[in-house]
Order: structure tokens, then sequence, then C-alpha cells
């Protein structure tokens, strides 16, 4: 490794606490914040058109979106997880496969998704529940959105794993250039253009592509100590099976947030257009805090990952109890804001009238759980961070699956109000968080118990070989 790249990894070895974890949450949070403004700004400048049923397309066009940005999180977060801990381990070899492996598998699995949405863009429209007044503008948003589906997952890939090895502001970087892109051509395109949901559509596919570039760059002039050789390309070495096991808990929260949102969608059809407009933009405005808790917790997880593969646990005690302290705070802090300052949101999106209505009254429902969430996305990661599958599986398939869908259902088939549609998600957060407390614990105990002893007998054989 050169000067700079040990550097960055001394940094999760040896520097105080509330640096190392200050130095990768906050490029996280910021990264996040890119993520949401560029995800606040189609439906924001779409909703300028005042026409409320472009605002529902972008949003019945959402779960489609998240499903193809699960497979960057099942590349970007299980490589991350992977690869801190082998780099606490000390194994640069593998750490390099990792990444070559999650680069050129998303790539693939990117090209096959643009392929099926091409050829099967009729019943995939009626799937997501696109009714005979947003079916031509969900047909036009879709079909340009799925050509850029390749560089949304690898961009979601890289902005993951550069953080493994201690960049999280490069990492950053490569978001806002994207993001940034994408809105600054929103306005152009959407308004200036008048090309509106196909405005929208181009300006998200260059943005990605501009984040896509920016990473791959970085890796060609050989500035990381991992790769995207195809060359150091393997399955196998726990390379494959690593990534998986822990990516596919990460992405099934957003494959599952995906189904649930195309659930709720069919289910807020009995109400009518605006109100899935409405729920559209609450659920931008819920993402507010939502996406700044998620960034908190990702920027840990390469620290708690690394402090596990070193078998660092008063480190990892430490790193874990002031990140939950910082995400309980902010989580307060953002609930409120959300939650004063809805109505002034949504009319930033919606001016009909209904559908005004619905957003404030929506946008107030879901934020119920915002104060809680920091511990549930902060425990996730350091469940993900020590490798421990099958509570990351439960935990990932509960908040918008599991526990989140059998709710859904209950309240949809007891109660004739939208708002108690809604209702079904907070609920679900008090829920899933309890759960995630209860896996941790069970988690740190199994999982650092096995990683001790397993160093430990290392360290005996080293010696006994040392003394023969």
């Amino acid at each position: 490794m050169n000067n700079v790249d040990t550097k960055n990894i001394e940094i999760f070895r040896s520097a105080p606490i509330p640096k190392v974890v200050m130095l990768n949450v906050i490029p996280s949070i910021i990264s996040m914040i890119m993520v949401l403004i560029y995800n606040l700004a189609d439906t924001f400048f779409i909703g300028q058109t005042d026409n409320a049923y472009m605002v529902a397309a972008v949003s019945l066009v959402t779960p489609v979106f998240l499903l193809f940005m699960a497979v960057g999180l099942l590349f970007g977060i299980g490589g991350t997880s992977l690869i801190s801990r082998k780099l606490g381990e000390g194994n640069i070899e593998v750490a390099k496969g990792t990444s070559s492996f999650c680069f050129w598998t998303g790539i693939i699995i990117g090209l096959l998704g643009l392929a099926i949405i091409q050829i099967g863009i009729n019943p995939i429209c009626n799937i997501i529940g696109a009714t005979p007044d947003t079916m031509v503008y969900v047909k036009q948003y879709l079909r340009i959105i799925a050509i850029g589906i390749p560089f949304l997952i690898v961009s979601n890939i890289f902005s993951n794993i550069i953080r493994a090895e201690g960049k999280a502001n490069l990492s950053m970087m490569g978001m806002i250039l994207g993001n940034l892109i994408n809105i600054i051509l929103d306005p152009i395109m959407i308004l200036g253009f008048q090309w509106n949901v196909v405005g929208a559509a181009i300006a998200t596919i260059l943005g990605n592509m501009a984040s896509t570039l920016f990473y791959v760059g970085y890796f060609l002039l050989k500035k990381s100590f991992l790769s995207i050789n195809i060359k150091e390309y393997k399955l196998g070495n726990g390379i494959a099976k690593g990534v998986v096991a822990i990516g596919i808990p990460a992405s099934l929260n957003s494959i599952l947030m995906s189904i649930s949102n195309i659930i709720i969608n069919n289910f807020m059809t009995d109400y009518g257009d605006m109100a899935i407009a409405g729920l559209g933009v609450a659920m931008k405005v819920n993402m507010i805090a939502v996406m700044l808790l998620i960034g908190t917790g990702a920027g840990i997880q390469p620290i708690l990952g690394f402090c596990f593969g070193s078998s660092d646990k008063k480190r990892f005690n430490a790193a874990l109890k002031f990140s939950l302290l910082f995400s309980i705070i902010l989580s307060m802090i953002m609930s409120l804001i959300c939650y004063i300052g809805a109505g002034p949101m949504v009319s930033a999106f919606l001016t009909e009238p209904n559908a005004h209505l619905y957003g404030i009254q929506f946008s107030r429902i879901l934020i119920i759980s915002g104060p809680i969430l920091g511990i549930l996305f902060v425990l996730t990661n350091t469940i993900q961070a020590m490798g421990a599958a099958i509570p990351s599986l439960i935990l990932s398939i509960s908040r918008q699956g599991l526990i989140y869908i059998p709710v859904l259902i209950i309240f949809s088939k007891n109660f004739s109000s939208a708002a108690m549609l809604v209702s079904a998600q907070p609920v679900t957060d008090y829920i899933s968080t309890i759960i995630s407390i209860f896996l941790y614990l069970t988690s740190y105990r199994k999982y650092f118990v096995n990683k001790e002893a397993e160093t430990t007998n290392i360290e005996t054989l080293s010696s006994t070989h040392l003394s023969i």
C-alpha cells in the first residue's frame, strides 16, 4: 500500500473515536443529503408543471428504481463488509478480488435489467399501479430511466466500497458530482425544454453516468489498492459467498421497499390519483430524516468492520456507543423539523388542494417513527459489519417485508382510511427497532466470541510454529 492508503487505514486503527466516526459519518451524511436532493429534484420540478398526474407517475416508477438500487446495495454493502473485514485481517488480495467481483457482476445484472424493462414495459406498468391517467407518463419515464440502470448499479456499488479503504470523502465527491449534474439539468430539461417526465429521466441518467465515470476513473488511475481489473475477478476464496451473505440481507430492504411501495400504491388507488401523489410527496419529506440516519449507519460500518476484523472489541464498543448517541440526537432534531415543516415542504411539490392535504397528513404520520430510526439503522449496519448473515437477513426482511407487508394488509382490511394505510409504516418501524436491539445483543455475543476464539487459535498455531 502507498503512504496515503496506509494513513487512511491507520485512522481506523488508532485515531480518537469521535474523530474517526465523524470523519466517516459526515461525508456519508453529505452523500445522503445529495442523494436526497437528487431524489427530491425530479418531484419538485415535475411539480412545477402543476400536473399532479406526472407527480404520481414519478412516484409509481420509484419502486422499479429502488429495485435496481437494491442490486447496487447488494454488492456495495456486501462488498464493503467483506473488504473492511479483510483489510482488518491484512488480506489485501481477497479485498481486490472482492471489488472486481462486485463491479463486473453489477454491470451484467444492470444490462439484464435494461433488457427486461424495455421488453416488458406494458406488464411492468400495470404491476406498479399505473392508471389510465398516469400510464403515458409512467411509460415515458420508465423506458428512459431503464437505459441508466447499469450506471445506477455501479455508482451505488462504488459509493459504498470506496469507503471500505478509508476514503469516505472520495465516495462523497462521486455522489455529489452525479447528483449536482442531475439537479442542474432538471430545471433545464423539465421546464426549459418542456420535456416534463422525459427530461427528468434524462437528467437522472446523466447524473448516474457522471458518478460511475468518476469512480471508474479513480480505479483506472490506480489510486486505489482495490481493483476493477477483470483479471482480479474471483468467485472463490469466499468472495461471492461473503458478499452475497451480507449483501442480500442489505439489499432485501430496498427490494421489499419496492414491493411494499407497489402494494401500498395499489391499495391507495381506492382513494384516487391525488392520494397517490400525496403519498409520493410524503415519502420524499420523510426521506429527509431517513436518508440522514441511513448515512450515519453506513458511515460507521467500515470502522466497525475493521475493528471486528482486527478483534478490537474495546474500540468496536466505543465507536458503536458514540454512533448511537449521535444518531439519537440527529433523529430527534430531524423528526421535529419534518413534523413542523410538513406544510411548506409539501407545498413545494404539490399545488392541487386534495393532493396537498393528503401530503401534509401523510408526512406527519410517517415521521412518528423518526425518533427511533437512528437506533435501527446504526444497529442494522453494526450487524452487517460483524458479518452476521442470518441476523442481518432477519432484520432486513422485517422493516419492509416480514412485518410491514402483513401490517399493511391487516390495516387495509380493517380500516377504510388512507391515513391508516400510511400508519402501517411507523408501527412497523417501532417493532423493527425492538427486533434490531435483540438481534444485535445476540449477534455480538455469538460473533465476537467466535472471532476471539479464531484469533486465539491462529496466535497459538503461530507461536507453536515459531518454537519449532
